[in-house]
C-alpha cells in the first residue's frame, strides 16, 4: 500500500465525518421550517435511490441472491426508513448536541446486539467502555429537564435511543451480505427496497413541503442541497473509499468527529448552549466508544 493511498483514504474518512458532523445541526434546521420528518425520510431515499441506481449502470452487475435480497431490504429498513424518519423525528426534540452525542454510542450498541446476536465475546476492556459510554448517555437524559435547549429533550434522547439501536441492527444485518457485493449494488438495493415501505407513508405529500412551496430559492433549498449531495450521497461514496486503506478501529475514531463538530456548529448557530453537562457527557461518550471500538476484537 502506498503513502498517497493511504492518504487518501485519511482524508476520504475525515471529510465523510466532517460532512456527517455538519449534517446534524444543517437537519435541524431543515426540519425546523421546512420539511415534516416524514418528507425528510422520503426525499432523501427517492434520491439516493436515483443516485446509487445510476452510478449502478456504469458498474459490473451483481446477482443477488432472493435470500440476500430479503437480509438487504431488512438492514434497510432499520437503518434507512426507521433510522432516517427516528432521526428526523428526535431533532424535531431536542438539540442537535443531544443528537450527535447519542449517536456516538452506537459502536457501544452494535457490540451489544453483536454479543445478544452473533455471540461475540465481551471483554473486560469493553466493559468499561460501555460503562462510560452509558454514563455519559445517563448525564445527558438527567440534565434533560434542567438545562436542554429542546421542545421536550427526554422524548427526543428516548428516540435516539431507538434510532441508534435500529442503526446498529442495520450494520448488523447488512455485515451478513456486504462481503458478497459491491457496495453501490448494496446501496442500491436497499435505498430501491425500502421505497416500497416509505411510498405508502405519504409520497404524494412531498409537494406540500414548505420548501417545495415557498416562493424563490430559499434558505430550505440549500439546507435541502447539504442533506441530499454531502451527507446523503457524498458520505456514502467517502466511507468506502477510505476503508480500502485504512482500519475500521481508526475509522471509529474519525467517527468520533461527530458529536465534536456537530456541537460546535449547533452552539454557533445559536441552536443549543453551553453547558457544563455537554463536554462531561461528550467525554465520556467517546471513551467508552474508543474503547469498545479499539477492542472490538474481542481479543
Amino acid at each position: 500500500m502506498s503513502k498517497l493511498s493511504n492518504y487518501k483514504g485519511h482524508i476520504a474518512i475525515l471529510a465523510a465525518n466532517l460532512f456527517l458532523g455538519i449534517h446534524i445541526p444543517v437537519s435541524k434546521a431543515l426540519l425546523a421550517d421546512w420539511m415534516t420528518p416524514t418528507g425528510y425520510m422520503l426525499v432523501r431515499i427517492l434520491f439516493a435511490t436515483v443516485i446509487f441506481w445510476g452510478v449502478g449502470l456504469f458498474m459490473p452487475k451483481e446477482k443477488v441472491t432472493a435470500k440476500d435480497l430479503m437480509l438487504i431490504a431488512l438492514g434497510g429498513l432499520f437503518g434507512f426508513t426507521l433510522g432516517q424518519y427516528s432521526f428526523a423525528l428526535a431533532l424535531k426534540y431536542t438539540s442537535p448536541v443531544n443528537v450527535s452525542l447519542m449517536v456516538a454510542l452506537s459502536p457501544v450498541v452494535v457490540m451489544l446486539l453483536a454479543a445478544l446476536f452473533l455471540k461475540e465475546k465481551i471483554t473486560r476492556n469493553k466493559v468499561v467502555g460501555v460503562t462510560l459510554a452509558i454514563a455519559g448517555a445517563a448525564l445527558l437524559i438527567l440534565r434533560a429537564g434542567q438545562a436542554g435547549s429542546g421542545s421536550n429533550d427526554m422524548l427526543g434522547i428516548l428516540i435516539m435511543a431507538f434510532n441508534i439501536t435500529s442503526y446498529s441492527l442495520y450494520i448488523i444485518i447488512t455485515g451478513m451480505v456486504s462481503g458478497r457485493y459491491s457496495g453501490v449494488t448494496l446501496m442500491k438495493w436497499m435505498y430501491l427496497t425500502n421505497l416500497v415501505f416509505v411510498v405508502p407513508m405519504g409520497l404524494g405529500g412531498l409537494s406540500s413541503q414548505p420548501v417545495f412551496t415557498t416562493g424563490g430559492f430559499t434558505t430550505g433549498w440549500w439546507l435541502l442541497i447539504y442533506v441530499l449531495i454531502f451527507s446523503t450521497t457524498l458520505a456514502y461514496f467517502l466511507m468506502p473509499v477510505g476503508l480500502k486503506t485504512v482500519k475500521a478501529t481508526t475509522v471509529s475514531v474519525y467517527m468520533n468527529l461527530q458529536p465534536i463538530v456537530a456541537s460546535v456548529v449547533a452552539i454557533i448557530a445559536k441552536q443549543d448552549t453551553f453547558t457544563w453537562d455537554k463536554p462531561v457527557a461528550l467525554a465520556l461518550v467517546i471513551a467508552g466508544a474508543y474503547i469498545v471500538s479499539k477492542h472490538g476484537s474481542g481479543k
